[in-house]
C-alpha cells in the first residue's frame, strides 16, 4: 500500500526533529537516501537562498551521489543541522571515499534553510547539529515506505505562507511506465497560496478540484487576517523548499532538469514566487531502480511533468495540514481554521 509520500520511492526515508514552546517554533527534516546514495541535483530560483553543498551537485562536478538532504528552519544559522547529519553518516562509513581506510569518507550533505527566526518568540532558538542528528536518526528508525507526518513538523514547524500557516506536505504518483515520482515540500513563502478574491488555494485551481468558499466565509477570513496582521512583523526572508525524488535512472544532468521544471509546481501554487525575499530551492534524488527507455529520447518528459504536478499537490497538502499558531512570536491562522475542510 502506497503512502502517497516521498517514501513511496523505495529506499528513501524521511525524519523530522521538531522544537516548539519556550520560544521555539522551528525544526529540521532529513531525507535519507538508500545506503550507497542517490544521484542528486539542485535548482535555486529565489533571490535570497540559504544553502550548503549545492555546488557539489553541479553536473560538471565530481560528486555524483549523496546520502542525505537536509531541509531546516533557522535561516542560515539552521544550516548547522547538516553537521549533525554528516557526523551520523561518517560514523557509518557513508560518504565519498577519500582514502584506503573504509572509514575515510566525507559525507556530502546538501542543505537548504527557510526563514523562521523569532516566530516562536526567541530569535536565538534555531536548529543546530543536535537537531540534525535527531532528524536523521528519526529517518533511519522509520519503516520502509512509512507515511510522512505533514503540517507543522520538522522544517515546516515555523513555516508561514503569506498570512497563513505553512508547513510540510508530500505526494507521490506511479506513472504509466511504472516509474515512481514523489515530492516533499516545505511551504514557507513571501507570496500567498490563497486567491485573495475567492479564498481558494491556487494549487487547487490548477488541480481542478475546487469548491469555492461561501462569500460570507471568505469575508470573515479576510477580517480575521486583518486582525492578526498587526501582530506579525513582515518577514524579510522566506523560502519554499522541495525534494523531488524518483526511482528512475537519471544522470546528474537529467536530475538537474527535473529540479528546474519542478519549480513550475511552486509557481502554480504560490503567487508571487522566486522573489528577492525568497530562497526557493528544489533538490532532486534519483535512486536508479528503473532505467529510462533508452530508445525514447523523450522518456524523461513524463517524469518532468509529474515532478511539477506533485510539488503543487504537496504545497496544497502542506497548507491544509498546518495548524494555527498564536504565540509570542506572532499569530498565523491555518487555512482550515479560516475556511474549513471543504
Amino acid at each position: 500500500m502506497k503512502a502517497d509520500a516521498l517514501t513511496d520511492v523505495a529506499g528513501l526515508r524521511v525524519g523530522h526533529a521538531t522544537r516548539t514552546g519556550d520560544g521555539w517554533l522551528t525544526g529540521t527534516t532529513v531525507v535519507l537516501a538508500p545506503e550507497g546514495g542517490a544521484v542528486a541535483a539542485v535548482d535555486v530560483r529565489g533571490g535570497g537562498p540559504g544553502t550548503k553543498e549545492t555546488d557539489a551537485l553541479d553536473p560538471r562536478n565530481l560528486v555524483r551521489t549523496v546520502e542525505a538532504v537536509v531541509l531546516t528552519g533557522g535561516s542560515a544559522y539552521g544550516l548547522d543541522s547538516a553537521s549533525g547529519v554528516m557526523a551520523w553518516l561518517e560514523e557509518r562509513g557513508r560518504g565519498v571515499r577519500v582514502g584506503p581506510d573504509p572509514a575515510h569518507v566525507v559525507p556530502v550533505v546538501p542543505a537548504a534553510c527557510v526563514f523562521d527566526l523569532g516566530r516562536g518568540g526567541d530569535f536565538r532558538a534555531r536548529p543546530d547539529a543536535a537537531t540534525g542528528r535527531a532528524a536523521v536518526e528519526a529517518a533511519a528508525a522509520s519503516d520502509p515506505g512509512a507515511p510522512v507526518p505533514q503540517g507543522c513538523v520538522g522544517a515546516g514547524t515555523g513555516a508561514v505562507v503569506g498570512q497563513v500557516k505553512g508547513g510540510i506536505g508530500t505526494a507521490s504518483a506511479v506513472l504509466e511506465s511504472g516509474i515512481t515520482v514523489a515530492a516533499l515540500v516545505v511551504a514557507n513563502a513571501a507570496g500567498s497560496a490563497v486567491d485573495p478574491g475567492t479564498g481558494v488555494l491556487y494549487g487547487e485551481l490548477f488541480q481542478g478540484r475546487v469548491r469555492y468558499p461561501e462569500p460570507e466565509v471568505h469575508e470573515a477570513a479576510l477580517r480575521r487576517l486583518a486582525e492578526v496582521a498587526g501582530r506579525n512583523a513582515d518577514p524579510p526572508l522566506n523560502t519554499t523548499l522541495a525534494v523531488v525524488a524518483t526511482d528512475a535512472g537519471l544522470s546528474k544532468a537529467q536530475a538537474q532538469k527535473l529540479a528546474g521544471t519542478a519549480h513550475d509546481g511552486i509557481a502554480r501554487a504560490v503567487r508571487p514566487v522566486h522573489l528577492l525575499s525568497d530562497g526557493d530551492t528544489v533538490f532532486t534524488l534519483a535512486t536508479g531502480a528503473r532505467p529510462l527507455d533508452a530508445a525514447d529520447p523523450l522518456a524523461l518528459n513524463e517524469v518532468l511533468a509529474a515532478g511539477a504536478d506533485l510539488v503543487t499537490r504537496a504545497i496544497v497538502r502542506a497548507v491544509r495540514a498546518a495548524g494555527p499558531v498564536d504565540g509570542p512570536g506572532g499569530s498565523w491562522p491555518s487555512y482550515g481554521e479560516l475556511y474549513g475542510e471543504r
